[in-house]
């Protein structure tokens, strides 16, 4: 793995970007164009180093290849997504199968490029993804539908005063869905507004997002003892050719 450099002023003010890639092509290609490009990039070359490197230093992304020579890259996203809950995680893979994607971004990625790719994609991806989490939108006002709020400028969403845990698409794409309660949403109109206005390719990772979504506020209504009445939790509709609409309680 390369060392990194010691931190100076301008590292730190540059996105850190953790590059996980066993091949040195792929691997030197990645580093020098990201740090070409304005980013701060380290390289490690197995997911031992990377778990590593990231209890050392804090990064803003990671790009994981999921072809590892000592562990599956999918454990690598695992664990450094419940222990960087904010950790963009953008998987690099060869692998085309749709089970495979799906698993990637069930393991906490936020996106994922099969290879081979150009640069010139891998950065619109990674600026449109920072682009979102940047953004600063004036102070909003908690949307609450039954027992279920969601307050967009803290970025938390709580059942009947409980934290639901979310991860950062899931949360973004139940805000979306929010915004616009009862009203029928588009596929198209959740990835620009979600993942990027310009998306190309499959749209699986809204349904392996929306599935997990669904998974989380179905756990977090289960009545705990001692509440008397069931819990008031919108529910999400599938409209089959279209989209979504969540469904005021």
């Amino acid at each position: 793995m390369r060392t990194p450099a010691a931190p100076d002023s301008a590292r730190s003010s540059r996105i850190q970007v953790l590059v996980v890639e066993d091949d040195d092509t792929i691997g030197r290609h990645l580093e020098t164009g990201l740090r070409g490009n304005g980013y701060a990039p380290a390289w490690s070359r197995t997911g031992a180093g990377a778990l590593a490197e990231a209890a050392r230093s804090p990064y803003d992304v990671l790009l994981l290849d999921l072809g590892l020579p000592d562990m599956d890259g999918l454990d690598v996203a695992r664990t450094l997504r419940a222990r960087f809950p904010d950790l963009l995680i953008v998987i690099l893979t060869a692998r085309t199968d749709d089970i495979d994607v799906i698993a990637g971004l069930d393991a906490g990625a936020d996106d994922y490029l099969v290879k081979p790719f150009s640069l010139t994609v891998l950065l619109a991806r990674l600026r449109a993804h920072l682009r979102r989490r940047a953004f600063d939108s004036p102070p909003q006002e908690p949307i609450r539908l039954g027992d279920l709020v969601i307050d967009i400028t803290a970025r938390r969403c709580t059942l009947h005063d409980q934290e639901v845990e979310l991860r950062p698409k899931e949360f973004e794409l139940l805000a979306v869905l929010a915004r616009r309660a009862g009203e029928a949403v588009s596929r198209e109109t959740l990835m620009a507004e979600v993942w990027d206005e310009n998306w190309f390719g499959s749209t699986k990772t809204l349904d392996v997002t929306m599935a997990g979504l669904r998974r989380r506020l179905t756990d977090a209504e289960q009545r705990p003892y001692g509440v008397a009445q069931p819990y008031r939790v919108p529910r999400i509709t599938t409209l089959r050719g279209h989209g979504y609409r969540l469904e005021p309680t």
